[in-house]
């Protein structure tokens, strides 16, 4: 198995995290050939396209203490961010996903590398009622932006200095665009650390326009 370097996406993590990265990718590796938890394509570069493109929302905003994680499938970015608050032990990730068996491998995952996570296996729109505050939310590869606002609406009405962190591709400035027709937010554009045309928008300031 390939050992991730030390760097890691900016951050120098300690041998001990590394050493639960590649447990992760392990167990993911081992799910994946029953369940569909990313693009079989993708498989390969389990490294670069999953684990050091989930690394940098952590390195985005390394002071957040409580994250919800929207949609968390195979577990990018939300176990990799666990994983690393766990070398600060402090914080955690609330990774929400309906899917009972991506649940399961969540779960499965959480134990086996020390993650500070815990799994709600609900629909995204009851999740709010579950875990009323956090600081930061993170999705990848989950729905059209402007639906994601709408499912980050909730928090953003408790806590004006909520930030939003968004893996998107090529595409992204459509789909801004388009978000901009009912909301309002301050919008920052990260280059991605891993695809040369994907970005990962960091949303504030979110509300509703009237």
């Amino acid at each position: 198995m390939k050992t991730l370097p030390r760097d890691l996406a900016g951050l120098n993590v300690s041998r001990e995290t590394v050493e639960r990265l590649n447990g992760f990718v392990a167990l993911f590796q081992k799910w994946a050939k029953a369940i569909n938890l990313v693009a079989p394509s993708t498989l390969s570069e389990v490294w670069s396209r999953h684990v050091v493109d989930s690394a940098q929302i952590h390195a985005l905003y390394p002071g957040a203490r409580t994250w919800v994680d929207l949609g968390s499938g195979g577990g990018f970015p939300g176990i990799v961010t666990g994983i690393l608050l766990a070398e600060r032990g402090d914080g955690w990730v609330h990774l929400v996903e309906s899917n009972n068996k991506k649940a399961a491998f969540l779960r499965t995952a959480i134990r086996e590398t020390g993650a500070r996570a815990s799994v709600h296996a609900i629909r995204i729109e009851e999740a709010p009622l579950i875990v009323p505050q956090c600081d930061a939310i993170s999705a990848r590869a989950l729905a059209d932006l402007d639906l994601i606002l709408e499912f980050g609406q909730p928090w953003a009405e408790r806590n004006p200095d909520l930030r939003l962190f968004l893996h998107k591709g090529r595409d992204y400035q459509r789909e801004v665009d388009k978000a901009l027709g009912r909301w309002r937010f301050d919008l920052v554009k990260h280059a991605s650390v891993v695809e040369p045309d994907s970005v990962v928008l960091e949303l504030s300031h979110l509300s509703r326009k009237p």
